[in-house]
C-alpha cells in the first residue's frame, strides 16, 4: 500500500445505481470512496461501489479495514452486505458512524437491512470480526498516523462531512448536503479550509435545485462557490444524479471547467468530475 494520501472513487453516483451504456463513462455505482495513507485504509460509504472493492481486496487478506459512514440511507449503505471481505473470517472490519440519533445505532441499521423479508441471511453470516463505533461529530477521530475532522451536514436524518489530513495533505468529502441560497454553509467552509481535494455533493444544477428544496442536496455551483470561499485547491464534483447520463457529465465538466479553470498549488486541475475508477493523489 503506498504511504502517500491517495483517494480512489468506486462510486460516484447518488440516489440509485444506474447500469446501462449512458451511463458508461462515470459510472452507476453509488458512493464509495477508497482513501489510503499511512498504510491504512479507510473506506467512506458502502454504496454498491463497495462490492468490486470489496473483490478486490479479497485477493489480499488478512485485511484490517475501517469504514465510516457519511450517513445510512440506502444507497449508501446498498453495497455493504456485498463487501465480501465482511464474509472471511481473517479479515477486521470497523464501522463507524455518528449521525444517527438513540434509539438508532448502526449495528440495528444493518441489522435491519439484513432481516427478512429484505433478505436471506442475518447480521451472523459475516465471518470477519466486526465491531460498530458510534462517534460524536465535531470530536477528532484517529487512525493511526492519520488525522481526521468531522462536522454535521444538513440532510434528513442526519450526515456527517470529513476531512482527512496526512503528511501535510489534505483531502474533504462532503457529500448529501443542502445548500441555502442565501449564504455558505459555514459547517463546510471551516472543516474545508485550505484542503487540497474537497469531493462535494453536486447532485444538481442551479437551474434544478428549487425543484429538490428540501431532498438534502447541493449543485456544482455552489461546490463551486464553497471551495473558492475555503481557499480548495480541488473541487471534485460527486454524486451525480441518476438522470444525468454521460452526455449531460460532459456539459457540466466544461461548464465547471470555465468558472473554474487552471491548475490548483496541489498540480491537479482546479475542478475535476469524478467517475469510477479516478485515483487522486494531491
Amino acid at each position: 500500500m503506498a504511504d502517500g494520501l491517495k483517494v480512489r472513487f468506486w462510486g460516484v453516483r447518488g440516489s440509485i445505481s444506474c447500469p446501462g451504456a449512458e451511463y458508461a463513462r462515470y459510472g452507476g455505482n453509488t458512493s464509495c470512496l477508497e482513501v489510503t495513507a499511512g498504510g491504512r485504509r479507510l473506506i467512506f460509504d458502502a454504496g454498491t461501489g463497495i462490492r468490486p472493492l470489496g473483490l478486490e481486496l479479497a485477493r489480499h487478506a488478512p485485511l484490517d479495514i475501517d469504514i465510516y459512514f457519511t450517513h445510512t440511507h440506502l444507497d449508501h449503505i446498498a453495497g455493504l452486505t456485498f463487501f465480501s471481505p465482511l464474509f472471511d473470517e481473517r479479515n477486521s472490519v470497523r464501522m463507524w458512524a455518528g449521525h444517527l440519533k438513540p434509539p438508532h445505532t448502526l449495528k440495528m441499521v444493518v441489522k435491519s437491512l439484513m432481516k427478512a423479508p429484505l433478505y436471506p441471511v442475518s447480521l451472523e453470516a459475516f465471518r470477519a470480526s466486526v465491531k460498530f463505533i458510534k462517534f460524536n461529530v465535531g470530536e477528532p477521530l484517529s487512525c493511526g498516523e492519520v488525522k481526521m475532522t468531522t462536522t454535521s451536514l444538513n440532510h434528513p436524518n442526519g450526515a456527517t462531512g470529513y476531512r482527512v489530513d496526512y503528511g501535510g495533505k489534505s483531502v474533504c468529502y462532503i457529500t448529501d448536503t443542502e445548500h441555502r441560497i442565501d449564504r455558505r454553509d459555514a459547517n463546510v467552509i471551516n472543516l474545508c479550509r485550505g484542503a487540497d481535494v474537497m469531493i462535494y455533493d453536486s447532485s444538481y444544477t442551479d437551474e434544478e435545485y428549487p425543484r429538490y428544496l428540501g431532498w438534502g442536496h447541493s449543485t456544482w455551483q455552489e461546490g463551486v462557490r464553497l471551495a473558492d470561499a475555503a481557499g480548495v485547491g480541488t473541487l471534485v464534483i460527486f454524486h451525480h444524479d441518476p438522470s444525468h447520463d454521460d452526455a449531460f457529465m460532459d456539459g457540466v465538466a466544461r461548464d465547471a471547467a470555465r468558472q473554474r479553470p487552471g491548475t490548483a498549488p496541489n498540480g491537479l486541475p482546479r475542478v475535476i468530475v469524478a467517475h469510477e475508477g479516478l485515483i487522486i493523489a494531491p
